[in-house]
């Protein structure tokens, strides 16, 4: 007699790929950034600016989120725009700010890589590797990123699934490359109230399934600033490993991504919040 999958209390439906499985490692895996270690009973929070704009900027920021608490710095060198006439990013100028920062700070830096041609100049700066929510399902992208051995942190598509966002995962671990931290940064839906819907029953559901590290971005999950305090306190509630959240010394003035980027005052006042949530569920945000 059959078992109907959708009654297993590990499986959701579809096949779960073996890699991610948790029933092939029912273990957590750790993964390690720089000596930052993801997955662990320590929630870590990334921060820093949507996109690397000048040395000030980066620089000042960088300052700031370090102070406030985050482990490790984001910034994009490399951005991919709706439109082909908007900023696109200082390139490898951009590469080379964030190795200055990260040799000053200590904090190790996640930046997007969009091509495939782009991993080896990106992979000699970067401590980890973000393949971005327009890229999930670029399956040469990911088999390069699988090959480079650098952690990677993979951002849920757009209008993927969860079964699609684990396959997507699978590319990755299929290349040998283990360290692949999973992110729920909001779906398209019907709703316009907000920049995209940040789906959180994804956390627990994903963590349940797969072994691998969840981190949760409210930044593009709501596209709002004033709603990205409530909804990083609800990811950490519900079990986020993580989180990486936009932060600009002075949003107004952000080239993109301003209207979703935390000013510094927000981004300490949330990091004491955190902790608290945090302190309340056993774990911590040092």
């Amino acid at each position: 007699m059959e078992t109907n999958p959708c009654n297993n209390p590990v499986n959701a439906g579809f096949k779960i790929p073996d890699r991610v499985s948790r029933n092939t490692k029912p273990e957590e895996t750790i993964v390690n950034i720089a000596g930052v270690e993801v997955g662990g009973t320590e929630i870590v929070v990334i921060a820093g600016p949507c996109a690397v704009e000048s040395r000030e900027q980066l620089f000042e920021t960088a300052r700031a989120v370090k102070s406030g608490g985050a482990r490790i710095l984001r910034g994009g060198a490399f951005k991919p725009r709706s439109s082909p006439y908007n900023f696109q990013g200082l390139g490898e100028e951009g590469l080379k700010l964030l190795d200055i920062i990260r040799s000053e700070t200590g904090l190790p830096v996640v930046t997007e890589v969009m091509d495939t041609r782009q991993v080896e100049l990106v992979s000699g700066y970067a401590d980890m590797l973000q393949v971005g929510s327009r890229n999930m399902q670029n399956y040469p992208l990911l088999k390069e990123v699988g090959m480079c051995r650098k952690p990677v942190l993979l951002k849920r598509g757009m209008m993927a699934t969860i079964e699609e966002f684990l396959l997507a995962a699978e590319y990755i671990l299929n290349q040998g490359n283990e360290q692949v931290i999973l992110c729920e940064r909001g779906i398209r839906t019907f709703e316009t109230s907000t920049r995209n819907t940040l789906d959180l029953s994804a956390v627990p559901m994903l963590k349940r399934l797969s072994h691998l590290p969840v981190i949760v971005d409210p930044s593009h999950g709501t596209g709002l600033r004033w709603m990205v305090p409530a909804m990083a306190k609800a990811a950490v509630a519900v079990g986020a490993d993580g989180l990486i959240m936009e932060v600009h010394y002075h949003p107004e003035e952000a080239i993109c991504d301003g209207n979703q980027s935390l000013n510094i005052s927000e981004f300490d006042q949330l990091m004491t919040d955190l902790k608290k949530i945090a302190l309340a569920i056993g774990r911590e945000i040092s």
